[in-house]
């Protein structure tokens, strides 16, 4: 139901470590694509619902120990897009500190997040998961299909 969804990346495609054909199937889904933009901050209204987020452009320097070229921040730059939900993916193996910082949420032997499988919502009341958390490594498929169950529990669990 949502208008745009995007995937904001700091480095260009070529970086971007997705099979080329989780990319193609992400456009041909209608997901638009923001390279070499980086996330700053996530600006919320006074009930703390996120509205905004600041990013700034980016442009490639020099490989990094990965051999991706390291990306550099554009001085002046900065831009704001409006949003309604902000989905942060910045790994493809758990957090360790999830069950240190929050015990409320149950996780795997593996360190992933249980997740209720058709409507994603973990073990603590409101908070709901996806992608790789709770999976372990997988495609992006899999991550954009557990989005898509996490939206209508989220939308269920709201009431709406």
């Amino acid at each position: 139901g949502a208008d745009n969804s995007y995937i904001i990346y700091r480095r260009s495609r070529e970086e971007m470590p997705a099979r080329a054909e989780e990319a193609h199937h992400a456009v041909e889904e209608g997901v638009k694509t923001e390279f070499l933009t980086l996330p700053v901050e996530y600006i919320g209204d006074n009930s703390g619902w996120v509205k905004k987020m600041r990013c700034r452009r980016m442009k490639l320097g020099e490989p990094d120990a990965s051999g991706r070229r390291r990306p550099v921040e554009i001085p002046g730059s900065d831009f704001e897009m409006e949003v309604d939900a902000v989905i942060v993916a910045i790994g493809n193996s758990p957090n360790p500190l999830i069950p240190q910082t929050t015990p409320k949420i149950q996780t795997g032997k593996h360190g992933t997040i249980v997740a209720n499988e058709e409507t994603m919502q973990t073990t603590m009341e409101g908070v709901f998961a996806g992608g790789d958390i709770v999976s372990g490594a997988a495609t992006v498929i899999s991550a954009m299909g557990h989005g898509k169950k996490a939206a209508r529990g989220i939308h269920k669990f709201l009431g709406c």
